[in-house]
């Protein structure tokens, strides 16, 4: 067994249990609304193609939304876990949205995907559409209260640290809901879902148009994904600015690292388009820059700078110092809670205490900390620049690809080319994973780019998680491994084989094959 502590293999478990959650959680938001789509053009011209086309790509939707309810279950037990202190910690505030997730978008998108199945000959064509938008709304409601517990941890407001309790509660459950960060990552999160529905109903239908299989039915069906995607896709890079904006404002040190920016420069920054970093002697061996485009991304402006690491890591040993201040009056409120000094020193310097707790991992006395403990600790908040930075950078290139292809995918549907640019068939086929590897790129910059914090300045990660022995972790995340793997070969299985047997498979009827004419 490799030699790995505790803190390290429940980050790996959560990480493997996460990231193959979001294998499914796109495809169920990005074709939810797709299906909505194309029941609004079946209500509006009642052509039966078109209902055809929501009944099977709703099959689709239905084994993929199967799949991702029985991996994200056992999700949320693990923040009780292997996340335990982290729980109680911040229980009050992080297990509010999940709470509302699971009573109101949970079960509301599950009630009404049953309906959307086994109500078709139930339901009038006004009754079972209301159905199939519910069904979309759950999708996209589910989502929200997921990012915005994870929103809270990458930027936690609304909330105070109570000493008697010592645990973090909700003081503006108003500031929690609208907090900025979360509002860009839900947006940003949904559109790139909306790009992965987009991307799997145009490379399932290219497969149609190449094999010459149901012509009508994967035409209409990528006029829909290509319009639909490029709306989608655009939405991404524009949101993904925003949430730019937002890193910039309340997480200056993970754009300092994505963007592997060590010094401050003068205002506007430049933006490092190839770099090579260089964490050993703080600064980038190499780099090629476009002046000016980072600060009007991160600051709106031309006058205001954006923090280099070193200058964070400045400011972040000051607010260990801070920290100190605030640890050591909290010992003092926990022997006498009413010495007033000792509450004005905390409230003063309460920002301060969970840079303080980063000392843990060198003392156990926290007041007699040294300076050089302090500037280890200090630079303990610089998260890993080289993996974030290229990290970034394929996801954005990956990004600005599906614009591409969509916006192609949009002409040739224009210039009625479809069937004869067969090249780009190929192409949108061979790019269906990319969706997926631009998602899991995503998450991995938010969450890596986060540490080493559990929640963002409050809880360092190595303090919020469980008391629990290797063994019990290399268990549990073998058994994760193996049983997630199985319901993502069975998730295939089921897939191909749907796509394969075609929609004629399920409407009782064969198409007439269309017209090819002789080479």
């Amino acid at each position: 067994m490799i030699d790995i502590d505790v803190v390290t293999l429940a980050r790996l478990q959560f990480a493997a249990t996460a990231l193959y959650h979001f294998l499914f959680v796109p495809l169920t938001l990005g074709l939810s609304v797709l299906l909505g789509i194309m029941e609004s053009v079946y209500f509006i011209t009642k052509r039966p193609i078109w209902r055809d086309m929501t009944k099977f790509w709703g099959v689709l939707f239905g084994i993929n939304f199967a799949m991702g309810v029985a991996t994200g279950l056992t999700m949320e037990f693990q923040f009780g876990t292997n996340w335990a202190y982290y729980s109680h910690y911040v229980g009050d505030i992080f297990g509010a949205p999940l709470a509302i997730e699971g009573l109101m978008a949970f079960f509301l998108e599950a009630t009404f995907v049953g309906i959307f199945f086994f109500g078709w000959d139930r339901l009038s064509r006004g009754a079972h559409l209301f159905v199939t938008w519910m069904v979309a709304l759950g999708s996209n409601l589910s989502a929200l209260w997921i990012l915005i517990a994870n929103g809270w941890m990458q930027h936690p407001v609304g909330a105070t640290f109570n000493f008697e309790s010592m645990r973090m509660e909700v003081s503006s459950f108003y500031e929690v809901l609208f907090n900025p960060t979360a509002q860009a990552k839900f947006v940003h999160t949904i559109s790139a879902g909306y790009v992965t529905g987009s991307l799997f109903v145009l490379a399932v239908s290219a497969f149609f148009l190449l094999a010459r299989r149901n012509v009508d039915f994967a035409k209409r069906s990528i006029t829909v994904a290509a319009a639909f995607g490029l709306c989608a896709s655009l939405s991404v890079v524009v949101l993904g600015d925003e949430s730019g904006y937002t890193a910039a404002e309340d997480q200056k040190m993970k754009l300092a690292a994505i963007e592997g920016m060590w010094d401050t420069e003068p205002a506007p920054a430049g933006f490092n388009i190839v770099a090579i970093p260089d964490p050993e002697h703080h600064t980038n061996a190499f780099e090629v820059k476009v002046p000016w485009l980072l600060g009007l991304i991160a600051t709106r402006s031309t006058s205001e700078q954006v923090p280099g690491i070193n200058a964070l890591v400045a400011r972040n040993a000051q607010n260990i110092r801070d920290g100190i201040t605030a640890y050591t009056a909290l010992q003092t409120l926990r022997k006498n809670s009413d010495n007033p000094e000792a509450r004005a020193t905390l409230k003063k310097y309460e920002y301060g205490l969970g840079y303080a707790l980063l000392l843990t991992k060198y003392t156990n006395d926290i007041p007699a900390a040294t300076d050089d403990m302090i500037a280890k600790a200090a630079w303990d908040t610089v998260p890993d620049v080289a993996p974030l930075f290229w990290t970034f950078r394929l996801m954005v290139a990956l990004g600005l690809f599906f614009i591409a292809l969509f916006a192609v995918a949009f002409w040739f549907v224009v210039q009625k080319r479809l069937e004869t640019s067969r090249w780009f068939l190929r192409l949108a086929l061979f790019s269906l994973p990319l969706p997926w590897v631009s998602s899991e790129l995503g998450w991995f910059v938010a969450e890596y780019g986060r540490q080493p914090w559990c929640i963002d300045g409050i809880l360092p990660t190595r303090l919020g998680a469980s008391s629990l022995t290797t063994g019990d972790l290399w268990l549990s995340l073998g058994g994760f491994l193996v049983l997630y793997s199985t319901l993502l070969v069975v998730e295939l299985y089921l897939m191909v084989r749907t796509i394969r047997k075609g929609p004629e498979d399920y409407f009782g009827h064969r198409p007439p094959p269309a017209f090819v004419p002789a080479e």
